[in-house]
């Protein structure tokens, strides 16, 4: 007979065993944190972020990003409505009396029964180094004036903050996202877009006035500081039934990349330098498969990464390979199995996706060693592999994404569906501070963060440094 003490020890030991087994099927922590699970609003077109800029002919929409592949250029775009007006820029050194000029190009698309504006696109070149620069465009009729800061010169330790925005939209939630990221104590220098611009694709005919409303929303932003741009599912714009048949048109005519200088052949996968990080923005609905054009550059993109000059590798695609959640659940999964062996080769730091309106972060995570006869088809911590974020949280419409499989799988680290951004505040070689802000918290709230180590120059594991506030 058993008596009240072994009793008592035997539920005990079972409780172990039970924590012990949930802990190592488990991956890491699922927020509890409680938000509102709605679909979202688009703000009406009378709104005031969507303000149209006063005077005859007057720029809107101006944007810019970076417009070679070390950051001595910039490519600056905007719209023009009543006439094409002038595709001149001029720009000069803050506090300097002398204004440089620079000559663009200008056109136009129809979709369906919208006929776009006056798209000017202009490249101003051989910027100095981390300079404060003025600029103007509307020359001739309604000047308008912006300016931005040009990034350090490429190196190893030029320290550089990146904001990561995803899946934006033109909802309310996406007005909290963007005014969340412009107040955020540690103040972003270039956003990295994961895709998903302006959601004109979910209105009838695929609304292309929505693309005007977007781009006069973001412009607070992406006038003053370069956005790089990644092409997500909401760009394809593929709609035959009304006989459109070019993919990416409106995209492709109102936002350009600098994919020549890395010798792309596509402007949806290109490659930059920026500070002390190497960029390189792979297209999820462009063919990948082997010995296509975007198989063909990126086999011959990483060799050229050079450690000891741009020590950061970070790589933006739309779909992720990594993802939890049941949307879009395997979607990114045959890009994974084609590319991921180059990215644990290359010892890339970490890989950002949107797609997923939802947050989450892996461990350092491979499944390289799976092949169909093998069976290791689980996914294995990898010092060599990248940490993968799903960023795409922007707040678009469409609403979060809040039914995560269960239980989290040990890849990852932790999730949670909510909106917000994030920071990567590189700082040398060696170290990167990440931050994760959803937009119900106050503006220097972090809700995830980690000390990033760089694989080249200091691969430890960090996976024990994350500090995830609601956890």
């Amino acid at each position: 007979m058993v008596g009240p003490n072994t009793r008592s020890l035997i539920v005990f030991v079972a409780l172990i065993l039970v924590f012990n087994i949930a802990t190592l099927c488990n991956g890491g922590s699922t927020s509890r944190y409680v938000r509102k699970l709605a679909k979202g609003d688009d703000m009406p077109l009378d709104s005031d972020v969507f303000r149209v800029p006063r005077g005859y002919n007057a720029p809107q929409q101006v944007h810019i990003t970076q417009g070679d592949l070390e950051g001595k250029a910039m490519i600056v775009s905007w719209v023009t409505i009543d006439e094409p007006g002038s595709s001149k820029v001029l720009y000069w050194i803050d506090g300097s009396d002398q204004k440089l000029s620079a000559n663009g190009k200008v056109n136009k698309y129809k979709f369906y029964n919208y006929t776009s504006g006056f798209i000017h696109h202009c490249t101003i070149r051989r910027l100095k180094p981390n300079t404060k620069y003025h600029y103007e465009v509307g020359i001739g009729h309604t000047v308008r004036s912006f300016w931005f800061i040009s990034p350090p010169e490429v190196g190893p330790d030029a320290p550089y903050t990146f904001g990561l925005i995803g899946d934006l939209g033109q909802s309310y939630d996406s007005n909290k996202t963007l005014t969340h990221y412009e107040q955020n104590p540690t103040k972003g220098q270039a956003v990295l877009f994961v895709g998903d611009l302006s959601y004109a694709d979910q209105y009838p005919n695929h609304d292309n006035a929505r693309w005007d409303s977007w781009g006069r929303f973001v412009e607070r932003s992406v006038a003053y500081q370069p956005w790089i741009w990644t092409v997500g599912n909401h760009e394809i714009d593929f709609v035959p039934e009304i006989g459109e048949t070019k993919p990416f048109k409106p995209y492709s005519n109102r936002y350009h990349t600098p994919y020549k200088a890395s010798n792309s052949t596509s402007p949806f996968w290109y490659s930059i330098k920026r500070g002390p990080a190497y960029i390189i923005v792979l297209a999820s609905y462009s063919a990948y498969g082997k010995y296509t054009p975007q198989f063909k550059w990126l086999e011959a993109e990483f060799p050229k990464v050079n450690r000891t000059e741009t020590p950061w590798l970070i790589v933006l695609m739309h779909a992720p390979w990594y993802n939890s959640n049941t949307y879009h659940y395997m979607e990114g999964e045959t890009m994974r199995v084609m590319y991921e062996p180059w990215f644990v080769k290359y010892k890339v730091d970490m890989v950002f996706a949107g797609h997923v309106h939802a947050y989450e972060r892996t461990e350092r995570v491979s499944n390289i060693a799976y092949n169909v006869v093998n069976g290791l088809c689980t996914p294995v911590k990898d010092s060599s592999a990248p940490i993968y974020i799903t960023i795409g949280d922007g707040g678009n419409l469409e609403g979060l994404a809040n039914n995560m499989t269960m239980p989290q799988p040990e890849y990852s680290a932790f999730r949670e569906a909510s909106f917000g951004h994030a920071t990567l505040d590189i700082k040398n070689k060696t170290h990167a501070y990440y931050a994760w802000h959803r937009n119900q918290d106050e503006f220097s709230v972090e809700a995830d963060n980690l000390w990033i180590f760089n694989r080249y120059w200091n691969p430890v594991d960090e996976s024990s440094t994350s500090a995830s506030a609601s956890a």
